[in-house]
């Protein structure tokens, strides 16, 4: 059975297309997703995953703004008790701040040509490993990442 997934363009990215083709991917291998739209607040993302009862968002990211935007959205997730929500992140994030964003709860970065069938791979994982109760969640201090 597939989650309910949130992706998300935070900021003032206008370039969608890379969040659409993963909206799509992760719809047809069983997920309901729900896309955000493009330019969206950090706490509009909040509320989103929040109103849509979701358990995961991911982040798309092209602007360079990643270590401010990531940030806020994790922050936010955990000031409204929402620490058990899965964070994962795509888009242009260079090495040197991967480690960083992973230290927030970040569970998954990928970057450019990223295989669809690997985010879903890691979705699969994360379902596992809630279904075993292990804490995957952004605010949930088990420092598991995916690699």
């Amino acid at each position: 059975m597939g989650m309910r997934i949130v992706i998300a363009k935070p900021g003032l990215d206008g370039h969608d297309r890379g969040a659409k083709v993963i909206a799509r991917a992760l719809r047809d291998a069983g997920h309901e997703v729900i896309y955000t739209g493009l330019r969206r607040k950090p706490s509009e993302i909040v509320r989103v995953i929040m109103d849509e009862d979701a358990v995961a968002v991911g982040l798309s990211t092209l602007s360079g703004a990643h270590n401010v935007l990531i940030p806020k959205v994790c922050q936010e997730l955990i000031a409204n008790d929402m620490s058990d929500i899965v964070v994962f992140a795509g888009g242009i994030i260079p090495d040197s701040d991967r480690e960083y964003l992973h230290s927030l709860g970040v569970r998954a970065i990928f970057g450019p040509g990223t295989s669809t069938s690997s985010i879903i791979e890691f979705l699969d994982i994360i379902s596992e490993r809630k279904n075993s109760n292990l804490d995957v969640g952004v605010g949930q201090d088990s420092g598991w990442r995916w690699i």
